[in-house]
């Protein structure tokens, strides 16, 4: 028996800073994601026609993007079919002048912020830098690194509170990215700085290859937010109309200096991770068919159609824009770029350093000795094709002579 187990024994209070520092419990995410879709609750129509048009526009720009993929015209395209509603929500949250942060699966995000169809697909083509002008429409470069854009989201957001300027950040990020040092960082530091930043993550249900199961315990990704002092949200990630308003409050909640929150959309990416992935090689079809009967698509276009917003020729009008998106987009897509090598050297630093410059004039030289190469070549290959022009005539001038003599 120690001398603190003895009856009596002196135990002395914990310091104040041993104590929570701040109730949990408000912080604490919802027992099962929000929802908004089939409760009967009062929805602007106009809102839900938006997010049903940009819907199924996203939802053809995926299909065509994987087709141009498998054409060649693409390295690599990460398909976010079934995620439509997040991608469109995220978007839309937003004010002209807030900040986007995407990751790489969240393209149709950055398209619906108003970016370039064409443009968004630049980096995934293997063109030239970004492909777009980040400050154009206030969208950060799209990220292959995981969570590295989170920081990034956070720093800016900092910074634009501290000149007073009226500026949210909205970071995206995948279920597999919340296991990253930079998804830790980047919380702390928003948190403690109290910045305005939403950090939204899509859980998909798989970070490539690996369930949420095998690389979480937590009860939900929404929980992880009360470990850094901040408000999680969990949220139907198909209903495109619950992802809005969470986010949109979020957004303002952010704005009006209250600090950040993270928002956890539940859904499921329905094709494979990549062009170069074997999804069949992880989950059954039977998963496949549960997600589908709840198609992001379907579930807003039935609201609609209940609340007598839609009709038959609203379905058509909606397919017919997405087709002369897609029409537009392949289009531009299979015109091969018209490539300069120099531009590596662009947009590196405001002022080339001198290692730079150095490997700058290399390459020009490298470039005029291969363009004099080529020109000495289509030079040979004209004298070669004129000399057998001209030994042809010669020999059917001499032929004819021949014959003549016989």
């Amino acid at each position: 028996m120690t001398v603190l187990e003895q009856r009596g024994a002196y135990r002395p209070a914990p310091p104040p800073a041993w104590q929570p520092r701040r109730d949990a419990a408000p912080l604490l995410p919802d027992a099962s994601p929000y929802r908004l879709l089939g409760t009967g609750a009062e929805l602007d129509p106009r809102l839900l026609r938006e997010l049903y048009e940009q819907l199924v526009r996203g939802r053809r720009y995926n299909h065509q993007a994987t087709a141009l993929t498998k054409q060649g015209r693409l390295a690599v395209y990460p398909s976010s079919v079934g995620q439509e509603a997040c991608e469109v929500a995220a978007a839309l949250a937003l004010r002209e002048q807030d900040w986007l942060f995407p990751s790489y699966r969240d393209t149709l995000s950055v398209v619906a912020r108003g970016v370039d169809p064409v443009h968004a697909l630049t980096l995934l083509r293997g063109d030239w830098h970004t492909g777009y002008d980040p400050y154009e429409h206030r969208v950060a470069p799209l990220s292959t690194p995981l969570a590295t854009q989170l920081p990034h989201a956070v720093g800016l957001a900092h910074a634009a509170r501290i000149k007073g300027d009226d500026v949210v950040a909205l970071a995206m990020v995948g279920d597999g990215g919340t296991s990253e040092g930079d998804f830790h960082e980047a919380l702390n530091f928003a948190a403690v700085w109290q910045a305005p930043v939403v950090f939204l993550v899509q859980n998909n249900g798989f970070a490539i290859s690996v369930p949420l199961e095998k690389q979480s315990a937590a009860p939900t990704l929404a929980h992880k937010a009360v470990g850094y002092g901040m408000p999680g949200r969990l949220v139907d990630g198909n209903d495109a109309a619950a992802v809005h308003e969470v986010l949109r409050e979020a957004v303002e909640r952010a704005r009006a200096g209250e600090g950040p929150t993270l928002v956890e959309a539940v859904t499921y990416r329905m094709e494979a991770h990549t062009n170069a992935d074997d999804a069949t090689r992880y989950r059954a079809e039977a998963e496949l068919e549960v997600w589908r009967e709840h198609d992001p698509i379907a579930l807003l276009e039935r609201e609609l159609t209940e609340r007598g917003e839609l009709d038959e020729e609203g379905v058509r009008r909606a397919k017919d824009a997405a087709e002369e998106m897609a029409a537009d987009l392949r289009e531009r897509m299979n015109a091969d770029p018209v490539l300069d090598p120099m531009s590596l050297f662009a947009h590196v630093y405001a002022e080339q350093t001198t290692q730079l410059r150095e490997q700058a004039e290399q390459l020009r030289a490298e470039l005029a000795e291969a363009e004099a190469d080529a020109q000495t070549t289509d030079d040979g290959q004209h004298g070669q094709q004129h000399d057998g022009q001209h030994a042809g005539q010669h020999g059917q001038h001499g032929g004819a002579g021949r014959g003549e003599g016989r």
